[in-house]
């Protein structure tokens, strides 16, 4: 996202309530299955919708001095994980996938600790009746791609097995190669599609703001990563790009998001210990 809040530190027991019981329920989710088979699934499930209302918490300021919305890298990372579990709960009504269970499990519950810690700074006034609007689409965007990149680690794990002729022609999921690579870049598509959308909201909201829109390091990796991600899309439909190739043009395209917003505000939140 190009146009962010700053952050500020918070240990109020509206923030930790509902983020210690979404960690409870993840818990529940690294369970193995032979015991109680259904109580990993129903952690998952519960554990996300106490993420999702962990996150309503956080980005509300319930609790804090002050009325307005606050945000910082660690909920944007937060609701990035929040987004996949969703989609994993999807898929996984089709096809079981125990082992990504577990590996969502784990990273939701340390997103949730995160965000917990670093809630980000209290800001009263938007500055554009536009930015919400930037924000949100920023974060659904984070989302399609974080499941995107998800299933492109699926789709090289399951090309390597195919090379070493251990799982011919499917998928970790149990799906065929090339539904999954479809499915891998409909996710890219779609995110590709939001973030489009966020950017341009976000250049709509600076021009009724003098100064919002700043030649920083967020505005230039986010156009970095919106690039690549052109690139990526371009070259499959024209050149065919596939496989490892068309992977780690995703890879690099995930990454330069991620450092346009959440690597900046971890540096300032964080190592710098400052808002802004």
């Amino acid at each position: 996202m190009i146009l962010s809040f700053g952050s500020t530190g918070s240990d109020d027991v509206w923030t930790w309530a509902p983020a210690v019981a979404a960690m409870v329920a993840y818990l529940l989710a690294l369970l193995p299955q032979g015991a109680a088979p259904r109580l990993p699934n129903v952690g998952l499930a519960v554990g996300w919708l106490l993420h999702a209302l962990a996150l309503v918490v956080d980005i509300a300021g319930v609790g804090a001095p002050g009325v307005g919305a606050r945000f910082g890298f660690a909920p944007a990372l937060s609701a990035t994980v929040w987004m996949v579990v969703g989609v994993h709960q999807v898929e996984s009504r089709l096809l079981p996938l125990p082992g990504v269970r577990r590996l969502l499990a784990v990273s939701a519950l340390v997103v949730v600790a995160m965000a917990a810690l670093f809630p980000g700074e209290m800001r009263p006034s938007a500055g554009s009746a536009w930015l919400p609007l930037h924000w949100l689409l920023g974060i659904v965007s984070y989302g399609l791609f974080g499941a995107a990149v998800a299933h492109a680690l699926m789709l090289d794990a399951a090309e390597r097995r195919l090379r070493m002729k251990t799982v011919p022609g499917h998928g970790p999921l149990g799906l065929p190669l090339l539904r999954l690579e479809r499915l891998t870049f409909r996710f890219v598509d779609a995110g590709f599609a939001v973030l489009s959308a966020a950017l341009l909201v976000g250049m709509v909201a600076s021009l009724g703001t003098p100064g919002l829109w700043r030649w920083d390091h967020k505005t230039v990796f986010s156009l970095l990563g919106w690039a690549t991600l052109a690139g990526l899309i371009t070259g499959r439909h024209l050149q065919g790009w596939r496989g490892r190739r068309a992977t780690r043009w995703l890879y690099a395209g995930a990454l330069l998001l991620v450092l346009a917003y959440v690597g900046s505000r971890f540096v300032i939140e964080v190592l710098l210990q400052r808002g802004g």
